[in-house]
């Protein structure tokens, strides 16, 4: 799909778009927490999985680091992706869709 160049354009569609049990795979904590709201299930690329109940310290996490770069602190940035991260993702993926499966 192609978007119009404003800014979070793709994640205005995406979150136009998803619905209830949809999963959505984002390192966007912002566009993670819009599609909590609509229902979807949403876990990042290393497979750590967003919750309504981890979602609020994650914002706030990610808001203060943006504070902290825009003044000039040096933070480090997102570690590389090992394959320990990938077998993180494939079983988080397997315990949101078996999730689905059974209802929960």
């Amino acid at each position: 799909m192609v978007v119009s160049g404003q800014f979070d354009a793709a994640d205005d569609w995406i979150v136009e778009h998803v619905q209830k049990n949809d999963i959505v795979v984002t390192e966007d904590i912002p566009l993670a927490a819009r599609c909590l709201k609509k229902g979807a299930r949403v876990l990042d690329h290393r497979g750590r999985i967003f919750t309504e109940n981890s979602i609020g310290n994650l914002l706030a996490t990610r808001d203060l680091m943006t504070y902290l770069r825009d003044i000039g602190v040096n933070t480090s940035g997102p570690k590389a992706f090992e394959k320990k991260d990938r077998s993180r993702f494939l079983q988080s993926l397997d315990t949101i869709i078996q999730s689905i499966r059974k209802g929960k």
